[in-house]
């Protein structure tokens, strides 16, 4: 059996504890085991997030402006594509993240931290993706467990 879902999201900060509430409890309900399920949410928050932030047209918050986050529960792994319309990521970012030491800049580093497969990419003149898989474990009572 496999889980999906996909949502519609304004740019605005509230968006972003709703997509991780959700992501949270569909990995509870299968049986996700919870050490995984958290790392998966915070990657999730800070792709979020990041949509939000620099998601839009100019990169500035405009509640008429959408961002799209969509999961994907299968077998033995979980993938989650967070898409926005944004200018998109800088070149060098495509092709390796850097980490920083400043306030902001850190939550791609992180995504690739928590997460076993990541991609950064553009969509020319309509935004970018993040998408990150992870390799699931699961509880001993799971509903989705794989033999």
């Amino acid at each position: 059996m496999s889980i999906w879902w996909s949502l519609h999201l304004r740019r605005e900060a509230a968006s972003v504890p709703l997509a991780r509430r959700l992501l949270l409890g569909t990995m509870e309900t299968a049986g996700v085991d919870p050490d995984i399920s958290y790392d998966l949410s915070v990657a999730l928050s800070e792709a979020c997030a990041n949509a939000v932030e620099h998601g839009g047209v100019g990169g500035r918050p405009d509640e008429d402006e959408a961002y799209r986050v969509t999961a994907y529960l299968d077998g033995d792994c979980c993938r989650i594509e967070v898409t926005d319309s944004g200018p998109g990521f800088p070149t060098a970012t495509v092709s390796r993240p850097r980490p920083s030491l400043a306030e902001h800049g850190r939550g791609l580093c992180l995504i690739e931290e928590l997460a076993d497969h990541v991609r950064f990419r553009n969509r020319p003149g309509r935004g970018a993706v993040v998408t990150f898989d992870k390799v699931l474990k699961w509880r001993d009572d799971a509903l989705l467990k794989v033999s």
